[in-house]
């Protein structure tokens, strides 16, 4: 029985933090042995809210570094650059005349976006964003993406596209479902997002044990828990928040201790950066090993987009040939 096909991406922003890894990464790794599971880098999607390409390729390559760091396995799941396989931006192009601004700009995820980021004049790209998603997943035929509750709304969008162009020009495309991530978001060290490097709140997973501690000391907690023996409410402090994902056995005692005024919030963090720390060591250590094997890497990066590519193609002659274009 042939697998169904899943396809996830990320922007590159260079170095990964633990949100990545709880919020896709981790589910990644587990579906990659059940679904034919392609990587894509997006990097024409990061020109949405930066123009700067400077570092779009280092980055691109230090992000790849931590998906191969988590177990993420080239030879199950190719990795690519959506700028490296032209047939991204040709679908993306064709879906463009099948769905309406207005539709466009009822985008709840977008909308979110723009208060989020601040964003004072939407661009002709962010608008069109779930468009070239919808690209990017059926150009590979993808039957599932991997999302969070927020990406939902444009996997909708994916699936309006792909019925309009089967009833317009004849069946090519699944309608994509959405495989929604148990775990989706890790508050931030301020309390108050999610992660996010551009609010400074993340932990790296390449942050070593001194530097998470370092990070963990600021991070905000129960504003009512001022000193050790005053009660606490761990539901609402994010550190326990940690807890309850990297020192799950020892959770309920920690909570315990957070009501009775027994466990103090310095304590507190101080055990769950050791946790932390102790989940990050075997990925830091493959990071290390990747930086010293660059060629590795970038043999991945090749291998992946050759991949990528074949299977690209063949999905935009069947496009043409069923449009009466080729």
């Amino acid at each position: 029985m042939q697998k169904k096909r899943i396809l996830s991406g990320m922007r590159p922003t260079g170095k990964l933090h633990l949100g990545h890894y709880v919020g896709a990464l981790e589910n990644w790794v587990k579906l990659q042995d059940d679904f034919d599971s392609f990587h894509l880098i997006a990097d024409y999607h990061a020109l949405t809210t930066n123009l700067k390409t400077d570092s779009i390729y280092d980055d691109s390559i230090d992000m790849l570094i931590d998906w191969l760091a988590v177990g993420l396995d080239p030879s199950k799941s190719p990795m690519f650059r959506q700028s490296q396989i032209k047939e991204h931006t040709e679908l993306h192009l064709i879906f463009s005349m099948l769905i309406s601004v207005n539709r466009l700009e009822r985008n709840p995820t977008l909308k979110d976006q723009v208060r989020d980021l601040h964003i004072d004049k939407v661009v002709y790209g962010h608008l069109g964003y779930p468009v070239l998603q919808t690209a990017d997943i059926l150009l590979y035929k993808g039957d599932f993406v991997p999302v969070g509750e927020d990406q939902v709304a444009n996997v909708e969008i994916s699936r309006e596209i792909a019925r309009r162009f089967n009833n317009q020009y004849g069946k090519v495309f699944p309608l994509p479902e959405p495989l929604l991530t148990k775990f989706s978001r890790l508050p931030g060290l301020d309390g108050v997002a999610k992660m996010s490097k551009s609010l400074n709140n993340t932990i790296l997973l390449s942050d070593d044990p001194e530097t998470v501690k370092k990070k963990l000391k600021k991070a905000v907690t129960d504003p009512q828990k001022i000193r050790k023996g005053d009660p606490g409410r761990p539901e609402i402090c994010l550190v326990y928040s940690y807890h309850t994902k990297f020192n799950p056995d020892e959770s309920d005692s920690i909570a315990a201790g957070c009501r009775s005024g027994e466990l103090g919030c310095f304590d507190c963090k101080m055990k769950c950066a050791e946790k932390i720390s102790k989940f990050l060591e075997p990925i830091i250590e493959k990071r290390n090993y990747y930086k010293k094997n660059i060629d590795e890497v970038k043999d991945v990066l090749s291998d992946g987009e050759k991949r990528g590519k074949k299977i690209a193609e063949a999905t935009m002659n069947e496009v043409r040939n069923k449009m009466k274009l080729g």
